[in-house]
């Protein structure tokens, strides 16, 4: 399970605000999954189409390396964005968040449960509003991997009062994002899925260890 990040002079999360998702869910984890298991997965796939999963990469620094762009960014934000790590949240709430959690350890799922529980707070979020690439779904179809569970670093859960204009500036600065739901009163986790209603179980395993053991040893 991904511990939450410690930060300093955040806003708040309160019932009202809207849930949105930068990046993509589980696009990390595929990337590792086609360089760990490429021989098995050429016997779905073509060399060419797993090259083009492999410049998915691009996707990722899009999130981590967008804060390094902006005036506002420290030196230590820039260094930090060159090797890859999830910035802290001056430049999320210089867009209008109020709050935010890096995906990693355990998918998106596993961010928004330690968020909400932070603030002990509700949610109610659509399962297939979450942004997720097809090579993803592809992927894991073949793997038999939960892709909303799946190692997920470059992907931030996002809170803000006006979840569209977040979207729309985070659009400005080439970041695909996607408001997904919202925070409401009360504990209950609701998550919205084509079969109905249900509640958001606790964190799991990452999915990424199914298939690569040992991953985060």
């Amino acid at each position: 399970m991904m511990r939450r990040i410690e930060r300093e002079n955040t806003g708040l999360l309160h019932p009202g605000q809207d849930l949105v998702v930068a990046g993509y869910a589980g696009l990390a984890g595929t990337l590792k999954l086609v360089e760990a298991k490429k021989e098995e997965l050429s016997h779905w796939f073509s060399d060419e189409y797993m090259d083009e999963i492999a410049e998915c990469s691009q996707y990722l620094v899009s999130v981590t390396a967008a804060a390094a762009q902006s005036s506002d960014a420290s030196v230590e934000q820039k260094q930090r964005s060159e090797t890859g790590t999830i910035l802290d949240g001056t430049f999320w709430k210089s867009l209008g968040a109020t709050e935010w959690e890096p995906a990693g350890d355990g998918g998106i799922l596993t961010a928004i449960w330690n968020l909400t529980g932070a603030y002990e707070t509700g949610v109610e979020f659509y399962l297939r509003q979450i942004p997720i690439r097809q090579e993803t779904v592809e992927v894991c179809e073949r793997l038999e991997l939960n892709p909303y569970r799946l190692y997920s670093q470059g992907c931030i859960l996002l809170t803000a009062p006006n979840g569209g204009q977040l979207v729309r500036t985070l659009a400005e600065k080439n970041i695909p994002a996607q408001v997904i739901g919202r925070v409401n009163k009360g504990i209950a986790r609701e998550m919205v899925v084509q079969e109905g209603r249900g509640f958001l179980e606790r964190p799991q395993p990452d999915e990424i260890t199914k298939v690569i053991p040992g991953f985060f040893d």
